[in-house]
């Protein structure tokens, strides 16, 4: 049996400009994965573990800055959406997810692969819409169109989210011999406009009030995606010294002069005077450096944080003002309207920055072999065309201690677990045509190893994988680190390797263990083949936390001020 209202929200998906289609197979979502499948404009890929499935679409929808649809059955198949939806809706990507269900009068009643699914996935959604169980009456019909439109829409409305559409379906599920698919050539459809207003004289009339006697302005960039306009007018910005720019790796704003070694001082007592802004303005979401976030909550000076929908978000405990805008005209309209700066303030941070990249390199190059170091050579040897996706833990906090990159970053740092950075990069490789790179270590990487298991090429795909057989960044924060129960139960000790992944999915494979093999293994790494290639680095946690500890101490000898 066809049901035409599925027909008419696939075509009304089609009229809304989707194209991409992530589903998972079962039976209950069969008339879902037929009508997709069967639409001419629709690319639709299935994969069987839901909890990849999910992050799969969430790297493909946030390349695409469109909404990617998630289709699963019934029961605990939409459970394993959970984490993906909750970092695409802390990381504001859409998704337009699709949960195939039960009929309500059969849910608790232990009937198979049922669940209560109607709004599961609670605050981590933008909203959960319930699609009719029967259409006898023209209402459940105008209704269930009215559904898909608003969740399409909503889906993308600024801050971009996961929408939910739960879709009780009733057996038969599949078409009779003869039956046809007759998608509406124009489904009924509607637009909803999004409009970008600028701010008003008056507004920036207050502003520039606000600004006068603010000669030590910082400005902080957070995650978000490239953007050369923006990051240009913060090099001009940063170029006539009108404000210091301190920028995360994930910021993807870390152009000429901005501040990126901020990690290896910012913590440090002596500069806490020094480095004091009287003005802090930032955009975008999270940042990475844990030292610049407890800086920033210490000072307690005026905040403004720039964003469209005006709403507060206070990370550093200091919010003065949101100014409710994109950051593009807001960033352009400051470069003639900021007044003269303490040109003390913004040589004082350049000092510091100079020092470290000077001497960090060095200190690189004569440490014992180990994955800092290490990473260090691979970052230097990678493309600039290439995306980095790095995985959290000590993959994202390695690159962030590292420096300027000149390459697009993407991190799940909305929610900033572990689970999903393969997929989340195999879905990026889906739909783009340069190289992606993702640099993970061993636990995020073995634990989310069903991101290879499906029939899609990645020829584009590239994989740093950083294994220390353990959870090494327990061994840097100081509370497990003193524990007994360390090896044991924090730091999750493993044996495994990749050779044996690899080898099953027809991967190129090196493994190296020091400099000269890595070097080698450079040297055609990153040239075009026909599969994925896997560069696995091992070392040992223990030497790992050495080589750190090693290089911040020589830092904090070259610094000074202790």
């Amino acid at each position: 049996m066809i049901l035409q209202p599925i027909l008419d929200l696939v075509a009304i998906c089609a009229a809304q400009g989707i194209r991409q289609v992530v589903l998972s197979p079962g039976s209950r979502c069969a008339p879902l994965t037929l009508a997709f499948a069967r639409h001419s404009e629709m690319e639709v890929r299935t994969i069987s573990d839901e909890r990849s499935a999910a992050f799969i679409a969430l790297g493909m929808a946030q390349q695409l800055k469109q909404p990617v649809v998630l289709v699963c059955t019934s029961g605990s198949a939409a459970l394993n959406y959970y984490p993906a939806i909750a970092e695409a809706f802390f990381q504001q990507i859409p998704l337009l997810v699709l949960t195939a269900d039960r009929p309500p009068e059969w849910v608790d009643q232990w009937d198979g692969q049922t669940i209560f699914q109607e709004e599961v996935y609670g605050k981590q959604v933008k909203k959960s819409f319930r699609f009719p169980d029967s259409f006898a009456h023209p209402d459940q019909v105008w209704g269930a169109n009215r559904i898909v439109n608003e969740a399409i829409h909503l889906s993308r409305q600024f801050p971009a989210g996961p929408v939910h559409v739960n879709i009780p379906l009733r057996e038969p599920f599949y078409p009779e011999q003869g039956e046809a698919f007759e998608f509406p050539k124009q489904p009924r459809t509607f637009q909803v406009e999004f409009p970008s207003s600028p701010l008003s004289a008056e507004s920036l009339a207050t502003l520039k009030q606000e600004l006068q006697g603010k000669k030590r302005i910082l400005l902080v960039p957070g995650q978000q995606a490239a953007n050369p306009e923006l990051l240009q007018v913060l090099e001009e910005l940063v170029r006539t010294k009108q404000v210091v720019v301190v920028a995360d790796g994930i910021s993807n704003m870390q152009g000429a002069g901005s501040i990126t070694l901020h990690d290896h001082w910012i913590g440090k007592e002596a500069f806490q005077n020094e480095l004091r802004p009287d003005l802090l303005i930032t955009f975008g979401k999270s940042i990475i450096s844990k030292s610049l976030k407890l800086f920033l909550r210490k000072q307690q000076v005026a905040h403004w944080h720039i964003q469209p929908d005006g709403q507060a978000k206070d990370p550093f405990q200091s919010l003065s003002r949101v100014v409710a805008s994109e950051p593009l005209p807001v960033l352009r309209w400051m470069l003639g309207e900021i007044p003269s700066q303490d040109s003390s303030y913004f040589q004082g941070w350049q000092n510091l920055e100079s020092r470290v990249s000077d001497a960090l390199p060095k200190l690189l190059r004569e440490v014992e072999f180990g994955e800092y170091g290490a990473l260090a050579t691979v970052l230097d040897r990678t493309p600039s065309s290439s995306l980095i996706h790095v995985a959290n833990s000590m993959a994202v906090r390695y690159l962030n201690f590292l420096g300027r990159r000149t390459q697009e970053i993407c991190c799940n740092r909305g929610t900033s677990g572990i689970d999903g950075s393969s997929s989340t990069a195999v879905g990026t490789a889906f739909v783009r045509e340069g190289l992606v790179t993702l640099i993970t270590g061993d636990m995020a990487f073995f634990y989310d190893r069903n991101a290879f298991w499906h029939n899609y090429p990645l020829s584009n795909l590239r994989i740093i994988l950083l294994n220390n057989h353990a959870g090494g960044i327990f061994r840097l924060i100081e509370g497990p680190a003193k524990q007994p129960e360390l090896a044991e139960f924090f730091e999750t000790q493993q044996a495994l390797t990749a050779a044996h992944l690899a080898a099953e999915y027809g991967f190129g494979y090196d493994l190296v263990r020091n400099a000269q093999d890595l070097d080698q293994a450079l040297a055609t790494f990153f040239e075009e083949s026909a599969a994925p290639k896997i560069l696995e680095i091992e070392s040992e946690s223990a030497q790992n936390e050495a080589i750190l500890k090693s290089v911040k101490e020589q830092l904090r000898l070259l610094i000074g001020r202790d």
